[in-house]
């Protein structure tokens, strides 16, 4: 299994001023360091002033040290200068981003000012400007590199013995449809967008669960595995009153489950084409009704947690939905929203998960509260007849992952941890699953 690598967006990884802060830290050290030096230097001094055989050793480790600890006030301050220089890039790139939309919306004033700022980095900083554009090319460039390394491997295994040859284009023609999905911005859901259309009538009906203890997930992992995988199952929602009387809930929503186009099961292949170019679709309006048969009002606070069509359908609650979605976790996500700064957006993709590529990479910059975050790791290194059935984009894949998002040191994942221990302090907690179908003259909701 590849490396886990936890960013805080597309391009920018880091907080510029968490780089800054860490630069004035080295500088502080690296004067430190010179204070030491100097001191050792004049304890040198001393004992060299005393004439005697045996201090000769004392005399010399005392000025190794006081060199020593130079070059380490040098170094320090050496890499000061680079985080300083590196904290400047990555502002660069979001104060390029920001022009780029303010272009867009016709705001000539903001492009200026954007413009001048720009300016001043570049003066500050020399290089700058060439190093933010070399960046966002990198990223254009290869931020599906995994998927088109394991595209022309798989073609070439498949191709083997084969006089045709017909599998070899299979790592160009993905590093085309890669460039083509990035280029066009498919795949991501700007705030202020809304479904067009009228979804298909649905029907939401409770199942029957076993009796058992309901609590809070313990862990990330726990949340993903809540997410439904029975027959009948499609959306879970958990309703936690809290000590104050108040009320929150959580909905897990599974991904496509029938690649019927508009039969009876409402998570089809119908609806994952729907919600992906921007139409209402029968199992969005499935998880709407779930909800309010839950008991969940408009401006309730909501947790929503998504696999594949379950993902797209959670960001769009987010976006949309009418409720205070506090919590957004996506697993192997069609799109990527641009959520507010009052949701906790975590998602959680695979590099060679094609369904998860279709977002072409994301925002460049951080979206969401502060603490949020996109977490991706290699699923599945080598070409095997597993990239043939999408093991990378399998949930049970993505639960792994979410376990060691849960062992993770990194602090992004309090806030998740956070999430969950708040869940935990409820009063009560209730739990409904529901199944979806269309409604059709065709079609009764019987079985």
């Amino acid at each position: 299994m590849g490396d886990l690598e936890i960013r805080s967006g597309g391009v920018v990884a880091v907080d510029t001023a968490s780089l800054r802060a860490s630069s004035d830290r080295l500088d502080r050290l690296g004067q430190h360091l010179d204070g030491v030096a100097a001191l050792l230097r004049r304890a040198s001094d001393q004992i060299a002033a005393v004439p005697r055989t045996e201090t000769a050793y004392a005399e010399s480790r005392a000025l190794f040290l006081a060199s020593r600890s130079g070059a380490l006030a040098d170094a320090a301050r050496s890499i000061g200068g680079r985080l300083r220089d590196l904290a400047a890039v990555y502002e660069a790139i979001e104060l390029r981003a920001e022009r780029e939309a303010a272009r867009a919306a016709g705001d000539l004033t903001a492009v200026a000012r954007l413009d001048r700022r720009l300016h001043q980095m570049e003066r500050a900083h020399p290089g700058t400007g060439l190093r933010a554009a070399w960046g966002e090319g990198s990223r254009d460039a290869w931020w599906a590199g995994d998927l088109v390394v394991q595209a022309g491997l798989l073609g070439t295994v498949l191709g083997a013995g084969f006089t045709a040859g017909g599998f070899a284009g299979l790592g160009p023609g993905t590093a085309v449809l890669a460039g083509a999905i990035r280029g066009r911005e498919l795949g991501v859901v700007p705030q202020g967008s809304r479904l067009s259309g009228t979804a298909d009538p649905v029907r939401v009906r409770q199942l029957t669960l076993p009796a058992g203890h309901a609590a809070a997930p313990a862990s990330l992992a726990d949340a993903a595995a809540r997410i439904p995988s029975s027959d009948a199952g499609r959306v879970r929602v958990e309703r936690y009153t809290m000590p104050d009387g108040s009320r929150q809930f959580a909905v897990y929503i599974r991904g496509t489950t029938s690649g019927g186009f508009g039969e009876r099961d409402a998570f089809d292949s119908k609806s994952n084409l729907e919600l992906y170019s921007g139409q209402r679709s029968a199992s969005y309006a499935a998880t709407l009704a779930a909800l309010r048969d839950a008991g969940a009002k408009p401006g309730d606070a909501v947790h929503a947690i998504g696999h594949s069509q379950g993902a797209m359908i959670a960001s769009r609650l987010a976006i949309e939905g009418g409720y205070d979605t506090r919590t957004l976790v996506t697993f192997g996500s069609p799109v990527e929203a641009e959520v507010g700064d009052g949701t906790l957006r975590v998602a959680v993709r695979h590099t060679d998960d094609p369904v998860a590529a279709l977002p072409g990479g994301g925002y460049d910059t951080s979206v969401g509260a502060h603490g949020s975050f996109v977490a991706e790791r290699l699923a599945d290194p080598g070409p095997t007849s597993r990239d043939v059935s999408l093991e990378a984009h399998h949930l049970a894949t993505y639960e792994e992952t979410a376990a060691m998002l849960d062992v993770s040191t990194d602090p992004r994942m309090d806030g998740v941890r956070e999430v969950f221990a708040r869940l935990d302090a409820a009063a009560s907690v209730d739990v409904m699953e529901y199944r979806a179908t269309r409604v059709s003259s065709s079609a009764s909701d019987a079985g």
